[in-house]
């Protein structure tokens, strides 16, 4: 079963493996923030409504919306 960013809870633990096919339209804005295949995230939050979600990234927080975070195939971490 595919797992997307947007799949993940708060505090939960991932690596990017890629990206969804026809995800074309947030691809390179994606790599350039550098969600980049094998990098580790943990979302740190999600808004009330769901949309945004922020994950920690290296030494940064990043912001995403619902529609990007569909974006992005991932897996968990193991705990």
């Amino acid at each position: 079963m595919e797992q997307t960013l947007a799949d993940i809870s708060v505090g939960e633990k991932g690596t990017v493996l890629g990206f969804v096919k026809g995800a074309q339209a947030y691809r390179q804005k994606l790599l350039a923030m550098g969600l980049i295949k094998g990098i580790e995230f943990v979302v740190a939050r999600v808004a009330p409504m769901g949309d945004p979600m922020e994950i920690r990234v290296r030494d940064f927080n990043l912001s995403l919306r619902k529609d990007e975070a569909r974006s992005l195939r991932v897996r968990r971490a193991t705990p």
